[in-house]
Protein backbone atom coordinates (compact mmCIF):
# COMPACT_ATOMS: atom_id res chain seq x y z
CA UNK A 1 0.00 0.00 0.00
CA UNK A 2 1.37 3.40 -0.96
CA UNK A 3 1.96 5.55 2.11
CA UNK A 4 2.12 9.08 0.70
CA UNK A 5 -0.11 10.64 3.33
CA UNK A 6 1.01 13.77 5.18
CA UNK A 7 1.94 11.94 8.35
CA UNK A 8 4.36 12.81 11.11
CA UNK A 9 7.66 11.04 10.25
CA UNK A 10 7.51 8.65 13.23
CA UNK A 11 3.87 7.82 12.42
CA UNK A 12 4.72 7.15 8.77
CA UNK A 13 7.49 4.77 9.85
CA UNK A 14 5.19 2.92 12.26
CA UNK A 15 2.40 2.70 9.70
CA UNK A 16 4.83 1.25 7.14
CA UNK A 17 5.87 -1.37 9.72
CA UNK A 18 2.18 -2.12 10.44
CA UNK A 19 1.44 -2.69 6.75
CA UNK A 20 4.51 -4.92 6.44
CA UNK A 21 3.41 -7.04 9.43
CA UNK A 22 -0.14 -7.35 8.08
CA UNK A 23 1.11 -8.29 4.60
CA UNK A 24 3.27 -11.01 6.15
CA UNK A 25 0.44 -12.03 8.52
CA UNK A 26 2.97 -11.87 11.35
CA UNK A 27 2.35 -9.48 14.23
CA UNK A 28 5.07 -10.93 16.45
CA UNK A 29 6.85 -7.55 16.63
CA UNK A 30 3.67 -5.52 17.18
CA UNK A 31 4.58 -4.68 20.78
CA UNK A 32 7.33 -2.36 19.47
CA UNK A 33 4.62 -0.18 17.90
CA UNK A 34 2.32 -0.03 20.94
CA UNK A 35 2.30 2.60 23.66
CA UNK A 36 2.20 0.83 27.07
CA UNK A 37 -1.20 2.45 27.76
CA UNK A 38 -2.68 1.75 24.33
CA UNK A 39 -6.37 0.92 24.14
CA UNK A 40 -8.39 -1.21 21.74
CA UNK A 41 -11.98 -0.23 20.94
CA UNK A 42 -13.90 -3.25 19.71
CA UNK A 43 -16.99 -3.09 17.51
CA UNK A 44 -18.50 -5.68 19.89
CA UNK A 45 -17.75 -4.10 23.29
CA UNK A 46 -18.86 -0.85 24.86
CA UNK A 47 -15.76 -0.34 27.00
CA UNK A 48 -12.27 -0.37 25.50
CA UNK A 49 -9.60 -2.90 26.36
CA UNK A 50 -6.63 -1.22 28.04
CA UNK A 51 -2.89 -1.94 27.76
CA UNK A 52 -0.45 -2.83 25.05
CA UNK A 53 -0.82 -6.49 26.04
CA UNK A 54 -4.57 -6.37 25.38
CA UNK A 55 -4.14 -4.68 22.01
CA UNK A 56 -1.48 -7.19 20.96
CA UNK A 57 -3.60 -10.16 22.10
CA UNK A 58 -6.66 -8.94 20.19
CA UNK A 59 -4.86 -8.03 16.98
CA UNK A 60 -2.80 -11.23 16.93
CA UNK A 61 -6.00 -13.23 17.39
CA UNK A 62 -7.98 -11.39 14.73
CA UNK A 63 -5.14 -12.06 12.30
CA UNK A 64 -5.92 -15.78 12.69
CA UNK A 65 -9.69 -15.22 12.36
CA UNK A 66 -9.67 -13.12 9.17
CA UNK A 67 -9.10 -14.59 5.75
CA UNK A 68 -8.72 -12.65 2.50
CA UNK A 69 -7.82 -9.51 4.48
CA UNK A 70 -7.04 -6.50 2.26
CA UNK A 71 -6.64 -2.79 2.96
CA UNK A 72 -8.25 -0.61 0.27
CA UNK A 73 -7.91 3.05 1.26
CA UNK A 74 -6.01 5.23 3.73
CA UNK A 75 -6.95 8.62 5.07
CA UNK A 76 -5.05 10.76 7.55
CA UNK A 77 -5.98 13.53 9.95
CA UNK A 78 -4.64 17.03 9.36
CA UNK A 79 -2.22 16.75 12.31
CA UNK A 80 -0.62 13.63 10.79
CA UNK A 81 -1.10 11.59 13.96
CA UNK A 82 -4.12 9.43 13.04
CA UNK A 83 -5.16 7.27 10.11
CA UNK A 84 -8.28 5.56 8.88
CA UNK A 85 -7.66 2.30 7.01
CA UNK A 86 -10.54 0.76 5.06
CA UNK A 87 -10.43 -3.04 4.79
CA UNK A 88 -12.35 -6.09 3.68
CA UNK A 89 -12.04 -9.65 4.96
CA UNK A 90 -13.90 -12.89 5.51
CA UNK A 91 -14.78 -14.68 8.72
CA UNK A 92 -15.75 -18.17 7.67
CA UNK A 93 -18.32 -17.75 4.91
CA UNK A 94 -19.21 -14.17 5.93
CA UNK A 95 -17.75 -11.20 4.08
CA UNK A 96 -17.25 -7.93 5.90
CA UNK A 97 -15.94 -4.42 5.38
CA UNK A 98 -14.50 -2.25 8.07
CA UNK A 99 -12.22 0.52 9.11
CA UNK A 100 -9.32 0.70 11.52
CA UNK A 101 -9.03 4.10 13.20
CA UNK A 102 -5.50 4.27 14.57
CA UNK A 103 -4.19 7.15 16.68
CA UNK A 104 -0.45 7.52 17.27
CA UNK A 105 1.58 9.68 19.62
CA UNK A 106 4.43 11.93 18.42
CA UNK A 107 6.90 9.04 18.81
CA UNK A 108 4.86 6.94 16.39
CA UNK A 109 3.45 4.57 19.01
CA UNK A 110 -0.16 3.41 18.70
CA UNK A 111 -2.21 4.87 21.53
CA UNK A 112 -5.73 4.02 20.30
CA UNK A 113 -6.91 1.34 17.87
CA UNK A 114 -10.63 1.39 17.08
CA UNK A 115 -12.40 -0.96 14.68
CA UNK A 116 -15.79 -0.58 13.01
CA UNK A 117 -17.31 -3.41 10.95
CA UNK A 118 -20.33 -3.94 8.71
CA UNK A 119 -22.64 -5.64 7.80
CA UNK A 120 -24.19 -7.03 10.96
CA UNK A 121 -23.80 -10.64 9.75
CA UNK A 122 -20.04 -10.13 9.34
CA UNK A 123 -19.79 -8.41 12.72
CA UNK A 124 -21.70 -11.23 14.39
CA UNK A 125 -19.44 -13.86 12.83
CA UNK A 126 -16.37 -11.90 13.92
CA UNK A 127 -17.71 -11.41 17.45
CA UNK A 128 -18.60 -15.08 17.82
CA UNK A 129 -15.18 -16.26 16.64
CA UNK A 130 -13.23 -13.74 18.72
CA UNK A 131 -15.40 -14.46 21.77
CA UNK A 132 -14.77 -18.18 21.43
CA UNK A 133 -11.02 -17.62 21.33
CA UNK A 134 -10.64 -14.79 23.85
CA UNK A 135 -13.57 -14.78 26.29
CA UNK A 136 -11.43 -16.22 29.08
CA UNK A 137 -8.75 -13.54 28.67
CA UNK A 138 -10.38 -10.22 27.76
CA UNK A 139 -12.35 -9.32 30.93
CA UNK A 140 -9.08 -8.61 32.74
CA UNK A 141 -8.29 -5.88 30.19
CA UNK A 142 -11.55 -3.91 30.33
CA UNK A 143 -10.73 -0.23 30.85
CA UNK A 144 -12.37 1.50 33.78
CA UNK A 145 -14.47 4.38 32.49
Amino acid sequence: MNIDLKLQPAVAASLAKWHEMVAQRDLSTLSALLHPNAVFRSPMAHKPYASAQAVALILNTVMTVFSNFVYHRQLATADGLSVVLEFSANVGDKALKGIDLIAFDEQGLIVDFEVMVRPMSGLQALGAEMGQRLSAYLPAYKAAQ
